[in-house]
């Protein structure tokens, strides 16, 4: 990046390189400053209703006399507890900012600035995985406060938790682009991210399914985000801990490719 001084004028003319680090960087953090300025709503109440489930579980359904996979039945459930607010937070991020640029008609605003569809994707994709780790931190720190919740590995806590939020931002940014308007999202998260968050073995091990759902549930990248962070939590895992982490490399690879070529198309933004 250089900056050229026009001698008659005497402004300077910005040029960017092969990536608008600046643009980034500001877009970023535009999305970021968009879930905060709402705190309560995008962090403060996740935590608070991961909270109240965790509760239901011990109380009303007996769990804290349970045990799962050698460990308190508890236990076993906070971490996934976690992972579901953080990932359907992050695809909230991505999925509510691009609908509602579309909606309110401002979407020129982010197509018009010298930001190549990488570094939009970029933009939308850190916001994401900031508001999802966010919510992961105090919601593990809640949980710790109230409940003992142990560590066993931060170094997987970090990695899954990470991968889990990208993956769900990258999600909820493909719906946003294909959205038309907020009930296709809802018809997203309804449909689809409700069901594979609720069937990846976060409330129960995948030992307890049947045959074919058993095989079925392998196929689920949300089992392996789960399981994995609470292989960090716990140190318990049904799965191969870095097959997890190529599968949900992989994944999040596969979803990048898709949303990039949207972008880059402008599908449904240009008009």
């Amino acid at each position: 990046m250089s900056d050229l001084q026009n001698s008659e004028s005497g402004f300077s003319l910005r040029t960017f390189g092969a990536f608008n680090v600046v643009g980034l960087k500001t877009f970023a953090l535009k999305e970021v400053k968009r879930f905060l300025a709402v705190y309560t709503q995008t962090l403060v109440a996740p935590v608070i209703t991961m909270v109240l489930f965790y509760a239901v579980f011990s109380l009303a359904l007996g769990g804290a006399e349970r045990e799962v996979v050698g460990i308190p039945f508890m236990d076993f459930v906070a971490p996934g507890l976690i992972v579901m607010a953080m990932a359907q937070n992050a695809f909230a991020n991505t999925s509510s900012s691009m609908v509602i640029a579309k909606v309110q008609g401002n979407i020129v605003d982010i197509l018009m600035p010298p930001l190549s569809a990488l570094e939009i994707f970029a933009g939308y994709i850190l916001g994401a995985v900031a508001r999802g780790l966010l919510i992961g931190l105090i919601g593990y720190v809640a949980l710790f406060t109230l409940t003992g919740l142990g560590v066993h590995s931060i170094l997987s806590l970090v990695v899954f938790g990470f991968l889990g939020s990208m993956m769900l931002g990258t999600m909820g940014l493909i719906g946003g682009i294909w959205a038309d308007k907020f009930d296709h999202i809802a018809a997203v998260t309804n449909f689809i991210i409700t069901p594979l968050t609720f069937l990846s073995g976060t409330f129960y091990p995948l030992k307890a399914l049947p045959g074919f759902w058993y095989d079925l549930a392998h196929y689920n990248p949300f089992f392996y985000m789960i399981n994995g962070f609470r292989f960090g939590a716990t140190g318990i895992t049904e799965a191969n801990i870095w097959g997890s982490i190529a599968i949900l490399v992989g994944f999040n690879a596969f979803l990048s490719l898709i949303a990039l070529r949207m972008l880059a198309k402008g599908y449904k933004l240009k008009s």
